[in-house]
């Protein structure tokens, strides 16, 4: 009866676990460069069960713990606007953004959002969330009318010829290996964890006009959150059924 316990409260705080990173996924999957969350669990090998005030063991059971968090980084389809704000790379590459946050893990962290605009004071930023960065940092347009190249380069348009030839700025950006170890902060920014150089052969693209989909599937979500809310409610079955087994265990054994 003590392993039937300890099993099915450990299922139900791992399926816990697991409903809340679905349900985070399911929330951002229009957020824009949002990267989904997947649970990892692991096993301790059989843990000893010692029964109250005795010293004998009443049995071993396995238990699942949950590991970490993995971050999914793979790259997600693009959805064109035509907006000058919009912008993706194709490749594994990261923006750079100065937060404004005082309690973020870094100063400049990176991100795949590519939904911008101009802040009050005319320079590039994503929302409320800090302002873009270049290679010579804020990058100041004052202005709607502007290109970015497929390199990065950001021109403003010459009044005299109306071809975008007057340079502002190139974009700043990191590569992160799909396989890396990325730490989240709030929805769509990264900090650097285990950011490596980039390959000799990499190749990306910047893409105006266009921004990165978060890359959660809506239909594969549901049925891991359909299945992990059955598991947790046979686990709390199994856990009141237990609960019981031994309150009437206990009773008996008073009687006797």
């Amino acid at each position: 009866m003590n392993r039937a316990y300890y099993y099915a409260s450990n299922g139900m705080i791992i399926n816990q676990r697991k409903l809340d990173t679905i349900g985070n996924n399911l929330a951002n999957v229009s957020t824009s460069g949002y990267k989904r969350d997947t649970v990892l669990t692991n096993t301790f090998d059989e843990q000893m069960i010692l029964v109250k005030h005795r010293s004998k063991l009443s049995g071993t059971f396995t238990h699942r713990y949950v590991d970490t968090s993995y971050t999914d980084l793979e790259q997600s389809s693009f959805e064109y606007t035509d907006s000058p704000f919009d912008v993706a790379i194709a490749g594994d590459m990261y923006f750079n953004i100065r937060t404004i946050y005082p309690n973020a893990d870094a100063e400049v962290m990176l991100t795949r959002n590519g939904q911008w605009e101009l802040d009050g004071e005319g320079y590039l930023a994503l929302g409320h969330s800090g302002r873009i960065q270049g290679e010579n940092g804020d990058i100041y347009l004052g202005t709607k009318d502007f290109l970015i190249d497929v390199d990065g380069a950001i021109y403003l348009k010459d009044e005299e010829t109306g071809q975008y030839t007057d340079y502002v700025d190139t974009l700043m950006l990191t590569y992160v290996d799909p396989e890396a170890d990325i730490k989240k902060f709030g929805a769509d920014m990264f900090t650097e964890v285990n950011v490596s150089d980039p390959p000799e052969d990499l190749k990306f693209d910047i893409i105006q006009g266009a921004f990165e989909r978060s890359n959660v599937d809506w239909n594969y979500e549901l049925n891991m959150l359909l299945e992990a809310n059955r598991l947790y409610e046979a686990n709390s079955t199994i856990l009141k059924m237990s609960d019981q087994l031994n309150q009437t265990s206990a009773s008996l054994s008073k009687k006797v």
